[in-house]
């Protein structure tokens, strides 16, 4: 299934469930607001979330300064000033891979086709998997804090389904915008949590042995998945 709308590119990377509030200035991004607002029905007022390749400029490179794979955001707040500028609250819906883009307006346009979010049958396996990749988080948190002997857990803070988790955690650890967009474009949650369990592992690793990141509390603001 495919279809058309409107893109929204950012130097950063929208996951599903994601709360995305944004400030809306320039223009075109105006107009994209007032045409989503005519929109009667909320889950279908949607436009495309897309991550800039670093160094890359649209105006020159096209589709191929972009990312393929990016997430749709609902618009679900606009708050308008009274100069036309607008402070919105979208929430993350869907993951789509871009097929071909129309820069010919201000606004980029893309056609674009939906990704399947695989169907989640529990498993001892997948399980396992979850616990383990949510075990290496904690010890990653406890890493970037500089409690690397403490023991704290995690788990009554965050979700235990697998899916959410995957995205969760995609959004939270301290990764270059590329390597980011590798956990997004994964093809399903199991391939996800497998390549955050490693991810995780290798930082972790990292931070104990160099022992110098910033501590970030990684999962305030606007990290919220529902």
């Amino acid at each position: 299934m495919s279809s058309n709308i409107p893109l929204f590119p950012l130097n950063a990377i929208l996951v599903p469930g994601l709360v995305l509030p944004l400030h809306i200035f320039e223009p075109r991004y105006r107009l994209m607001i007032q045409e989503l607002m005519e929109i009667p029905e909320e889950e279908k007022r949607e436009f495309g979330i897309v991550a800039v390749r670093d160094g890359h400029d649209i105006s020159l490179s096209g589709i191929n300064a972009l990312h393929p794979v990016g997430t749709s955001t609902i618009l679900r707040e606009v708050n308008a000033h009274e100069d036309g500028r607008y402070d919105i609250v979208s929430t993350g819906s869907r993951r789509f891979r871009i097929t071909s883009l129309d820069s010919s307006s201000p606004l980029l346009r893309a056609d674009v086709e939906w990704l399947p979010e695989p169907e989640i049958i529990p498993t001892e396996k997948l399980t396992l998997l979850t616990q383990e990749t949510l075990q290496e988080f904690s010890a990653y948190r406890s890493a970037l804090s500089g409690e690397f002997s403490s023991d704290v857990s995690m788990f009554e803070e965050l979700p235990t389904d697998p899916t959410i988790v995957s995205y969760l955690l995609t959004a939270a650890i301290l990764l270059p915008t590329a390597e980011r967009q590798k956990l997004l474009a994964a093809e399903d949650t199991e391939s996800r949590l497998a390549l955050i369990r490693t991810v995780l592992k290798r930082e972790t690793g990292l931070i104990t042995h160099f022992g110098a990141l910033p501590a970030v509390d990684l999962l305030a603001n606007n990290v919220s998945l529902n």
